[in-house]
């Protein structure tokens, strides 16, 4: 049982900066969309260049991967992600804010999707006390808050945590789930992605039955946090995520977005959703799968 909220804000960090027991974690990562496909950029040199007081850097690309993947940011080993984090000084006994880049305010698609992948990751190896920051570094540095370009550190820690395979979902669970009326399966892209008008993805259009829920429109651009949980409750109740005798399974184009939908429906007691890891690029990358345009 989580002891901190699944989402903090930025005085509630800055309150904490000198606590011993906090892991500050930037996950900065950078998705560049062309036509045709995406290439994704480590975060690491804005880190080097500037980050919040304290914060260690977390390599989504590399380190947090797995490295025998054809495809980018694919869940590690258990093992390997153990390891990972108690190099970075995640143990048992201390709890985790993970924070990116960020939206500059104003923007029509505020959010943290790297971060909120990160605190997916660390909650399905069995850590819970873990939460994002809302706004991310932006919001951060937007309040006049100090950054720095020092490195910092943490020392190794011990990580027990044991996986949650049901915060995991396959191509055949989402095969399985197919016409199975217990199970809601949301598409986090944008209308456009849904509907098959835009040529990123190997074939075009949405896993049948998926639902639309753009991750991009549940935050509010001029305050970077999630929408007032009545509204997500109007966005997501239509869709039967928020009846808790249905499965949700949230999927994108490569478990990115998705787990910000996850995060958003944590806010609203759903913390046992689902990501489709290999999501949209996995799917169609096979064609056998189908896909529904329009």
């Amino acid at each position: 049982m989580a002891s901190i909220p699944h989402v903090v804000d930025t005085e509630w960090l800055a309150q904490r900066l000198d606590d011993p027991r906090l892991r500050l974690l930037d996950a900065t990562t950078f998705l560049k969309i062309r036509e045709g496909g995406a290439e994704l950029v480590s975060g690491r040199s804005v880190y080097e260049k500037e980050h919040i007081p304290g914060a260690v850097f977390a390599d989504l690309i590399t380190e947090l991967s797995d490295p025998d993947s054809p495809f980018h940011c694919t869940v590690p080993s258990h093992e390997r992600f153990v390891e990972a984090m108690g190099a970075l000084g995640v143990g048992d006994d201390t709890y985790v804010v993970v924070y990116d880049q960020g939206a500059p305010s104003g923007s029509p698609e505020a959010s943290s999707m790297w971060a909120s992948r990160l605190w997916w990751q660390l909650r399905l190896e069995g850590f819970d006390d873990v939460a994002v920051l809302a706004g991310g570094l932006a919001k951060w540095k937007e309040e006049g808050r100090p950054v720095t370009s020092e490195p910092s550190s943490y020392p190794p820690a011990r990580f027990t945590g044991k996986r949650r395979p049901e915060l995991l979902a396959t191509k055949e669970e989402v095969k399985e789930a197919l016409g199975d009326p217990s199970v809601v399966l949301i598409d986090s892209l944008s209308p456009e992605d849904h509907l098959g008008k835009r040529n990123v993805y190997p074939r075009n259009g949405h896993i049948p039955g998926s639902v639309n829920v753009f991750f991009g429109n549940l935050t509010d651009p001029k305050t970077q946090h999630f929408l007032a949980p009545e509204t997500l409750k109007e966005i997501f109740g239509p869709t039967g995520a928020l009846d808790p005798s249905r499965k949700v399974i949230t999927y994108c184009g490569g478990g990115i977005a998705a787990t910000w939908v996850a995060l958003a429906l944590a806010q609203l007691g759903r913390d046992d959703v689902a990501v489709y890891d290999g999501s949209r690029i996995e799917w169609a990358f096979d064609p056998s799968l189908p896909l529904v345009s329009g």
